[in-house]
């Protein structure tokens, strides 16, 4: 029997109610995992303990430590959400919840499904910042006995872990935690790295050992002269994958790494870290560009330290880290040295708003969920937020700004405000006035110039750097052009229809029916559409028509495209992919290129046979009722059908660096052909893209359309109909 009281906490609760839920929790795990074993062939309760083990040296509450044992009962076992909020309160039952494993979903792709995860991850953290807490917990015991899985697993899961979870701990500020996911990880992606950094680490143990132990014997005395009290002075070897990343990023072998550990100095006060400063620095000679005043100006991780290279015994850098010992505690765990939440007297914890600032960048990872509906786009973004290295730069007031290294006068202006950005003119940086696009650096203070008439450029997307400030700039041109859009696509139906009823008709059950058929949310994400050429006034009315024809008299003019009464009744074709015109010559019209699935109808034509169009073709609007003849696709041909047809569709985007590249991947995702493509850039201008595709059905296509609709350069989207000569009969 395992021991639950190994998980016990000492919080500010009744120690014996603290204990109760604990031990509770764990026999409720404990018999519902009865029976079932882990890859390694310990049983499963073992994972359970060990993750609310790590939650119990965090510091976890009774109700967190909870939630460690309890958090896969859900999952694997019949047990629900219910009950475990009758047995164990509503404040454990949201952090099972929160850590809980999706339920299956069917989505397109894996990186819809990652996407979606992320989504909901990052939706339970803004609820309760604890939930992560917990998820890190499990994900640190899952790579600690990954050893037991296949390589492929180990390698997906591995890679999961480097580039979301490590950078997620290192957010939050659980420094230990981060260095432990991020070694683990480097041993199964980079298994030959991994071991000989290791070995080599190992036999360079001794030596560095003793230089350390040098360095902290001349430091000792010299601090205790000057009245510093130390309350700890020792040497911090670097993790491996943090050796690894240097030799990567600075071009170095191992022997050429030379501050591979540094000295850690912990005091009592924030006066005693500069004071300590001051010995270190006046015993060894500083590295010019090597100091960081991480007290001044916290990292958004509430991390504080100062950091400072000095030329060591025998001529070799060494890194000297000082802080308090409040610092240090924060350094190794957190958010979870001082959980985000204070008893409230209740079940629910009550956010301290002391706090809350700190998560900013939480809330924008949730916000960016609503703002890129691609899910390639909207990983690959929240992945190098979570990577950025900050700079901070100030405005006239003396406010700090975080900003991403790299970041332009824009980003700065769209961090201040949305408003601010969208209005920016020009910026003058330390007195000085720039060019929107130079890159700032940390402590440059930073004025914006705006003017009522100033809009975002277009080649500012270019050249900003952070997620915010280009997808703000897309939010504007987005909203721009659907201003214009909208009220051609209102004008343009209103006169078709006629005025008389025309707002009442917009407002209507039926209209918003024929918005939802035709894939759009809002009656005015339709009239939009009709406005940039997406959707045909024909095309709608014609839904329209269908939509109130058995549910009451129509609202609208006789439809302008009208079948012949006297035609003869469609009969099928075992042969023909088309129906109704059995033994007679026809063609599909490439003016508009029908697709199965798609409402079709027959025109004759002189010596071309029957060409068949897709309803709301412009070209149908020419011909004389008495020419059109009824067809439709016959589904018993399916097999006869080619496999392919060729679709023209243009694309309006946002003019940046690589989107045709990233418009190209996607419909490659989806296995579409492109048999032509062709870009038209204007200066300061929207860029067009004519594509030419090969599409199996009308159900294809509107996939394809919906994908390319979720990429956040995407302006306008439409098929292309072009003009024909239609001959007709004498």
């Amino acid at each position: 029997m395992i021991d639950s009281s190994s998980a016990y906490v000492e919080a500010k609760e009744d120690p014996s109610k603290a204990n109760s839920l604990i031990c509770r929790a764990f026999d409720f795990a404990n018999s519902l995992h009865e029976g079932q074993v882990r890859a390694s062939g310990e049983p499963y309760i073992a994972h359970p303990v060990a993750v609310a083990g790590i939650l119990r040296d965090l510091g976890g509450s009774s109700a967190v430590i909870a939630a460690g044992f309890l958090h896969d009962v859900v999952e694997d076992t019949p047990v629900t959400l219910e009950e475990i909020e009758e047995r164990f309160g509503t404040e454990v039952r949201t952090l099972v919840e929160g850590v809980t494993k999706l339920s299956k979903f069917k989505f397109s792709s894996k990186t819809e499904q990652q996407a979606e995860n992320f989504r909901r991850m990052f939706l339970a953290m803004a609820k309760d910042i604890r939930v992560i807490v917990v998820k890190l917990a499990d994900r640190l015991h899952n790579m600690r006995t990954l050893e037991h899985l296949a390589p492929e697993k180990q390698k997906r899961i591995s890679r999961e872990t480097r580039e979301i979870f490590a950078p997620l701990a290192n957010r939050l500020g659980i420094g230990s935690m981060k260095w432990e996911l991020e070694d683990l990880a480097f041993k199964y992606l980079e298994a030959e790295s991994y071991s000989e950094i290791k070995t080599r680490v190992a036999e360079r143990r001794g030596d560095r050992e003793s230089q350390l132990t040098e360095v902290t014997e001349l430091l000792k005395p010299r601090l205790a002269e000057l009245g510093i009290q130390t309350i700890e002075i020792n040497g911090r070897p670097k993790h491996l994958y943090g050796i690894h990343q240097k030799m990567y990023e600075q071009h170095k072998e191992y022997e050429q790494i030379y501050d591979i550990s540094a000295i850690r100095i912990i005091v009592e006060s924030k006066d005693d870290c500069y004071r300590s400063l001051a010995v270190v620095h006046d015993m060894f000679r500083p590295i010019p560009g090597r100091f960081k005043d991480y007290i001044g100006l916290p990292k958004a991780n509430r991390y504080q330290s100062l950091h400072t290279g000095v030329i060591g015994l025998g001529g070799q850098p060494l890194e000297v880290q000082i802080r308090t010992l409040e610092m240090h505690h924060i350094a190794d765990y957190g958010i979870a040295a001082h959980w985000m939440y204070k008893e409230s007297g209740g079940s629910n914890p009550v956010p301290a708003s002391s706090n809350e600032e700190k998560f900013t960048w939480l809330r924008q990872l949730v916000d960016w969920q609503t703002d890129f509906k691609d899910a390639q786009e909207y990983l690959d973004t929240i992945k190098n937020d979570l990577f950025e290295n900050e700079i901070f730069a100030f405005t006239p007031q003396g406010e700090v700004v975080p900003l991403s290294i790299g970041a332009t006068p824009v980003d700065f202006a769209y961090r201040i405000h949305s408003e601010v950005g969208n209005h920016c003119a020009g910026a003058h940086v330390n007195g000085r006035m720039v060019t929107l696009d130079t890159a700032l650096k940390s402590g440059d203070i930073v004025k914006i110039l705006t003017q009522k008439n100033s809009h975002p450029n277009l080649d500012w997307i270019n050249f900003v750097v952070t997620p915010g400030a280009r997808n703000k700039i897309r939010q504007w041109y987005k909203r721009s052009h659907r201003d214009e859009n909208l009220a051609r696509g209102r004008e343009m139906l209103e006169k078709a229809t006629g005025k008389p009823g025309f707002e009442a008709m917009l407002k209507s059950p039926p209209m918003q029916t024929v918005a939802e058929r035709s894939n759009y949310h809002t009656v005015d994400d339709l009239l939009a559409a009709i406005g940039y050429g997406e959707m045909t006034v024909n095309h709608i009315i014609n839904r329209i028509r269908d939509t109130v024809k058995s549910a009451q008299p129509a609202i609208l003019e006789p439809d302008p495209i009208t079948f012949n009464p006297r035609s003869a009744p469609v009969v099928a074709s075992p042969k023909s992919p088309i129906a109704g015109i059995e033994g007679m010559l026809h063609h599909t019209a490439k003016c508009c290129n029908p697709l199965p699935g798609e409402s079709i109808t027959g025109v004759v034509t002189r010596g071309n046979g029957i060409s068949v169009h897709r309803h709301g073709c412009p070209n149908l609007d020419k011909v004389e009722c008495a020419r059109l003849v009824p067809v439709s696709w016959n589904p018993i041909a399916d097999r006869d059908r080619p496999t392919t047809y060729p679709v023209e569709v243009q694309v309006e985007v946002i003019d940046r660096v690589g989107v045709l590249k990233d418009l190209l991947s996607r419909l490659t995702d989806d296995n579409i052909n492109v048999r032509n493509a062709q870009v038209k850039t204007y200066p300061d201008q929207t860029a067009v893209i004519d594509l030419g595709i090969d599409i199996c059905d009308h159900t294809q296509l509107e996939r394809t359309f919906t994908q390319i609709r979720k990429m956040s350069d995407v302006l306008n989207l439409r098929r292309i109909a072009q003009v024909e000569v239609l001959e007709m009969a004498e």
